[in-house]
């Protein structure tokens, strides 16, 4: 392996000679912190301790997660591996047609790990399945929003739960076929998926089984409390839909029809276009302190980043993630 400190090597100016050798398309523009974003992408903040609304969406919008017995297997699987690796609780998954909405909780700071691990993994077993090489999911990176604090997590698990319902897919949240996170916390039961014969080695290294854990972490209370709360809230959200439905006529696509799907099909509707992602969600109170403490941290990451490039003695600040494992960098306690 060529050494960093080989003669005849050239850095950019102010940058470590490992940088230029591992990173050879990087310029002082990539590391300065500008803000311009066709330079550098903004730096991620990941806290540990955190709570987080996951949404991701196939490619055109296309039914490839239709929830057939293989594909929710599949899908059920890699979330496991995905938790357990990680060491990330998932509180609730609802994974729809052409897209999921997952809420989870970060003990440890590793939601980037997790998200890449459970991605990648899901969309090599289901292309495998549908035998299809393209990619699986939309090009733009999933929508991760922090959940600041308890009414905020309570608001999304019941936005997740009750979204078929909301699309006018099913008349109710727990009647929904496909991965279904709401009805397993409702049973207090976990789910025991099978490894997918179709993409995994018999003899490989990946588990013949593995529990699927749907927990309401203590830090957000008595979990009883919570499931009831979240039954209560869903149901009432199912009455305010039957309602609607009752004064428009519309009626539910239902879970035969559902499965009957072409998974190459997509939804007749229009497709949204520049949709908010959100950083953060939360009450007003403490939306305003993460947002504060956000811009804090950009400016403390530029103020370590113009120091360490020059070669001085620097701190991150905490939540620094990728140069934090990928470069001998110093962090804030």
């Amino acid at each position: 392996m060529t050494s960093p400190n080989r003669p005849g090597l050239r850095s950019p100016k102010g940058l470590p000679d490992w940088v230029a050798l591992h990173f050879p398309g990087r310029t002082n523009a990539t590391f300065e912190g500008r803000r311009d974003s066709s330079l550098v992408t903004r730096p991620r903040q990941v806290l540990p301790n955190q709570f987080y609304l996951i949404t991701r969406s196939c490619t055109q919008r296309q039914f490839l997660l239709r929830p057939d017995e293989e594909v929710t297997n599949a899908f059920a699987y890699c979330l496991a591996i995905a938790s357990e690796r990680c060491n990330v609780t998932v509180i609730l998954s609802m994974v729809e047609s052409n897209h999921h909405h997952t809420v989870i909780f970060d003990r440890e700071g590793h939601v980037p790990r997790f998200l890449e691990h459970l991605h990648k993994l899901t969309a090599r077993c289901i292309n495998a399945l549908r035998g299809r090489w393209e990619n699986l999911w939309v090009a733009e990176e999933p929508c991760v929003t922090r959940l600041l604090d308890i009414p905020t997590v309570m608001a999304k698990l019941v936005y997740a739960a009750a979204n078929p319902v909301k699309d006018y897919l099913v008349e109710r949240a727990t009647q929904w076929p496909g991965l279904n996170g709401y009805r397993h916390l409702l049973s207090r039961k976990s789910l025991q998926v099978d490894r997918p014969r179709h993409f995994f080695r018999e003899d490989g290294t990946m588990p013949a089984t593995i529990n699927l854990h749907f927990v309401i972490p203590s830090e957000l209370g008595d979990a009883d409390e919570m499931i009831e709360e979240l039954k209560a809230r869903v149901e009432e959200l199912e009455r305010d839909v039957f309602q609607q439905r009752t004064i428009s006529g519309r009626q539910i696509l239902g879970r035969r029809n559902i499965l009957r799907q072409s998974w190459r099909a997509s939804p007749n509707s229009e497709a949204p276009h520049r949709n908010l992602r959100p950083r953060f969600a939360g009450l007003r109170r403490t939306r305003g302190v993460a947002l504060v403490a956000f811009k804090d941290f950009l400016s403390a990451y530029r103020e370590a980043l113009e120091q360490w490039r020059a070669g001085a003695a620097c701190r991150f600040p905490a939540g620094t993630y990728w140069l934090s494992h990928y470069a001998p960098i110093p962090l804030e306690s």
